[in-house]
Formats: C-alpha cells, structure tokens, sequence
C-alpha cells in the first residue's frame, strides 16, 4: 500500500505538472510518503530557546536510536535507513540546530558546542541510554558525546566520521589546502551535480526540477555553511585524545570510495576504541545510510545484535 502511495504522488506530479512547476509541492507530498514508509511522525520541542524539529517513530518503550545528520544535511538523510528499525526500536532523527527546520541563530556550531546541544535535547526527551549513530559532522559529535558521556549510552555507531586526522590526506581537504573552494558548499547551480558526485559512487537519480529546487535551496544558504564550516575548523576538537574514553561498543563504518572524509582514519580510530567493530562498503561513497540504506542497515543490526 506505501508503495501504491508513493506511485500515486509520482504519477499525480508528472501528469499535473507538479514535478515542473511546484518542487516544492512535490518534496512535501514525496517526503511525507517516505516518512510513513518509515513509520516517523515530525515533531518539535524548544530546547534551552531553540526550537528543534525531529523525526520520531517505532514502540515507546525499549531501545532507542537517535541519528544525527552531517553537515549541510537534515533528518531527511536518515528517512530509508530508517525502515529497518521502526518496528523494533524508538527511531529518533533530529535536525540539528543550524539546519533543516530547526532554529538557525547567529551562535555557534562547532562540535563541542553542538554535542552540549544534543545533550540538552536528549535530557529534554528524557531518552534512557540511547544507542548514538552519526555521519561525517554527526558523527564527530556521536563520538565526541560518548566521550563525555560514556555511562549515558549502550552504543555508538561512526559512519565516515570527521574529527581525525587520517593517515592519508582526502581529496576535500588536498583540495581546501589548495585554496579550492569547499565542494560541500553549493554556490552556483551546477556545483550541485558536482556535490552529488563527491559524495557519492552512484549518485541517487533525480529530475531535473528537483536538482534546480535543491541547488537553489543550498545557494540560499552559503554563507550560513561557511561560516558554520569556518567554526569547525577554528574550534576544532581532535577525537584522538577522546576515542579512549568511549566504553560503549563503537561501529566504524565507512565507504571505501569516500573523497569527503578517508576511509584510512579508522586506521587511527581502531586500537584507541575499547570495543570496535568495522564495516568497510566497498563501491561506496561519503553517506553509506543514503547511498545503500538497506545494506548499512544491514550491517548496523548485525552489529546492535553483537554480530560483528
């Protein structure tokens, strides 16, 4: 029946003209189907003065997962991944404040400062040990969180995670060093397709409609990303000295092909983790969760279930 529904929707906007005329329209309708397919209902909740918008579904009662998002990105990046949990777990997927819907104030949003925002969020929703997941920037804060709060936690899942200095330099930052600009930042309509294939192997197909409503919505947003990008760096917060004190059981999962963020670090990561586990995807870029969700999925119940 979902997938009826989201046939539907499809059909209605090409045979309408939503698909050329209203993107907007059209990524409500198709978002909207993808979060029943999830089994998430969206919700906000003010913390310490901000609003936070999130995803939550699955039993009340038991474990729960919450994802966090990397930079530039929203809660949406975790909408497929999240299928395979809903009916087992808690699923929780929150924008973090300075992106997606959430309040976007001239303040700070550097790592340290983002994980005492989780924190405070977390406390808010009075959520039990949850297990952490975190990609790229989501992820350093996952860590960085487990670090300081290791008793609060059952477990951490890193995919392609900042916050290390790998052993072999990424193509993003040969590139920054260079003087190059960020390619995660969009600043004309077509450093989008360029974006979609840095961060990805296969980038995922999208109408042309589509591609222009999201160029336009990260043009919209430059300067905000290059400040928050500017603070990452500036107020930067190594994982190396922290990633000792994480006592939870820790998956490092990354994609083999990521130029954002080198799969080498886990080089570093592993012998400083009392319990790690690793995953490496082959054919797979920087968002494993986006580009094969069903197969990260996969492996990130292997390793809740302790079968990695």
């Amino acid at each position: 029946m979902k997938k009826l529904l989201l046939g539907l929707v499809l059909v209605l906007a090409v045979t309408t003209g939503t698909l050329y005329f209203s993107p907007n329209l059209l990524m409500a309708s198709m978002r909207l189907v993808e979060q029943q397919m999830a089994g998430l209902s969206s919700r906000q909740i003010e913390v310490n003065g901000l609003s936070i918008h999130y995803y939550q579904g699955g039993p009340s009662i038991g474990e729960t997962l919450l994802m966090i998002h990397g930079f530039g990105a929203n809660r949406d990046n975790w909408l497929r991944f999240s299928r395979a949990f809903t009916s087992r777990y808690q699923v929780i997927a929150l924008d973090l404040p300075g992106f997606g819907e959430s309040d976007k104030p001239d303040a700070r949003y550097d790592v340290a400062t983002q994980t005492e925002r989780l924190h405070a969020f977390i406390q808010a929703l009075k959520i039990d040990k949850p297990h952490l997941i975190g990609n790229s920037m989501g992820g350093h804060i996952a860590a960085l969180y487990a670090a300081r709060y290791p008793q609060q936690l059952r477990s951490v899942a890193l995919l392609d995670n900042a916050g290390v200095m790998s052993p072999q330099k990424s193509e993003m930052f040969s590139m920054i060093e260079r003087g190059e600009p960020n390619p995660l930042v969009v600043r004309k309509a077509e450093d989008f397709d360029k974006l979609m294939k840095f961060v990805f192997v296969n980038p995922p197909p999208l109408p042309d409609s589509l591609k222009r409503h999201f160029a336009e919505q990260s043009m919209a947003n430059q300067n905000h990303y290059d400040k928050i990008f500017s603070q990452l760096r500036d107020h930067y917060v190594p994982l190396e000295p922290e990633l000792p004190k994480i006592q939870v059981p820790t998956l490092l999962l990354w994609g083999e092909q990521d130029r954002v963020l080198d799969v080498s670090s886990i080089e570093v990561m592993k012998p400083l983790l009392a319990k790690p586990s690793v995953v490496i995807m082959k054919d797979c870029g920087h968002a494993p969760m986006l580009e094969r969700p069903e197969e990260t999925a996969q492996h990130y119940q292997d390793f809740l279930d302790g079968r990695l």
